[in-house]
């Protein structure tokens, strides 16, 4: 292959940008341009391209064969790739946390799995999907073990949203952009390695025990999104998270569609149990709420809500609309996602967007930010109000317990024999 371009959506600001030379190898040395999405029409043309590869995630499959269709008129091939070509092989055991769709509930699945090896003697060692969105030859292998190490990696609020969590466990996190260096060094200091699933995406290593989270507040996005849909059928364990906030019939639908779609998979029913400490509550209740979401969850996830509209209903506040204070970027989000409910996604893909999550912050007129993010939002943005932490955390229900069924899936590959 002579790669010509890549394109980019979804993600603001990289659409403008070079793949650098140094990453690229000798073939390259003028490095890889990086266009809009928008462009592909004309960049098939100009270079005569032969085969368009698509590589997001988190679409529709009338997206997909929307943007199938069009390629094949330009006169292209239109390629998806599949596991054989796309993951990388492990000297370590692997475990992998992937999702049907952005904000299934994977955070919480993989702090549960570090602390289940944790209490077996285990060192566990995750790998994140690609995050970096600057200095992408800076950033080829990144290691975070520290706070300090998110300030030294000039990392992102959406890059803060999955780091942070680990350090705070006392876990080890890697990330970047040279998965096969990235593995190696991972597996110099672990004794299991855990894949950490972004959006609806497939897993990056070769997996001895596969895990696919589904969401019964979005029953049926199982059958109908790229490419979560190939995780319920590649995977030994299925979780039906939230099911304690969703509606039994969902919950039940969502149980049938998983055993139609891969009648060998193990289902685990699980909640996400929301907390608030109990000093805060007061700082809630009758008060006037703006309410802070995970950005990529009410973006391109397509949620109207998550913890911290659960959090702020539950303890009486009075639920502020962001809209009239929006600044610079976020009216743009809020007009790209017009559905986005009555809250603000915490966007911070780089220094512009976070100032204008700031400046909506402070010119919001409330008495109280409830904070559903991953992260101490405190940490990147100064806000004129007080913060309050919505957490949640995984919780099976009933049997089997998700424990049990990682250690018979271990002892069925042959790894791990010792797991209780």
């Amino acid at each position: 292959y002579n790669v010509v371009a890549f394109t980019a959506t979804q993600i603001p600001g990289i659409d403008d940008k070079m793949y650098p030379a140094e990453l690229c190898g000798k073939l390259y040395p003028g490095g890889i341009p990086i266009h809009k999405e928008d462009e592909l029409q004309s960049l098939i043309a100009k270079h005569q391209v032969d085969d368009v590869i698509f590589s997001y995630s988190d679409v529709h499959n009338h997206y997909l064969m929307e943007r199938a269709s069009h390629v094949m008129a330009y006169g292209a091939n239109f390629t998806l790739l599949g596991t054989s070509e796309t993951q990388l092989v492990s000297t370590k055991p692997v475990i992998s946390v992937l999702a049907v769709r952005t904000g299934c509930g994977k955070s919480q699945t993989s702090r549960y799995i570090v602390d289940y090896f944790n209490k077996q003697g285990l060192k566990v060692v995750a790998i994140r999907h690609p995050m970096p969105y600057g200095d992408l030859v800076k950033q080829k292998v990144q290691r975070y073990a520290t706070m300090d190490d998110l300030v030294k990696h000039e990392c992102t609020i959406e890059e803060r949203e999955e780091y942070e969590p680990y350090i705070a466990n006392d876990a080890i996190i890697y990330a970047g952009v040279d998965y096969e260096a990235i593995l190696r060094e991972a597996e110099k200091e672990a004794d299991i390695i855990l894949w950490d699933g972004g959006n609806n995406d497939m897993s990056f290593i070769r997996s001895d025990c596969e895990i696919t989270i589904v969401d019964p507040h979005r029953a049926g996005h199982e059958r109908t999104y790229y490419p979560g849909q190939t995780n319920v059928y590649t995977s030994n364990i299925v979780v039906v998270n939230k099911i304690a906030t969703a509606d039994a019939s969902a919950v039940n639908q969502l149980r049938q569609n998983v055993t139609q779609m891969n009648p060998d998979a193990v289902i685990v029913d699980a909640a996400s149990p929301i907390s608030v400490d109990e000093q805060d509550i007061p700082k809630i209740r009758g008060k006037k709420v703006l309410v802070v979401e995970d950005g990529p969850t009410l973006t391109h996830g397509g949620m109207k809500y998550g913890a911290g509209m659960v959090a702020a209903q539950r303890f009486g506040g009075q639920i502020v609309c962001p809209r009239p204070y929006l600044v610079g970027t976020l009216k743009e989000t809020f007009a790209h996602y017009p559905d986005i409910g009555t809250l603000l996604p915490a966007m911070g893909y780089g220094a512009e967007q976070t100032s204008d999550l700031e400046q909506t912050i402070n010119a919001t007129q409330c008495d109280v930010v409830l904070s559903g993010t991953p992260i101490d939002l405190s940490r990147v943005v100064k806000v004129n109000k007080p913060i309050v932490r919505a957490q949640y955390d995984l919780q099976c229900i009933g049997k089997p317990e998700l424990s049990d069924v990682i250690r018979d899936q271990f002892k069925k590959s042959g790894k791990l024999t010792q797991l209780m």
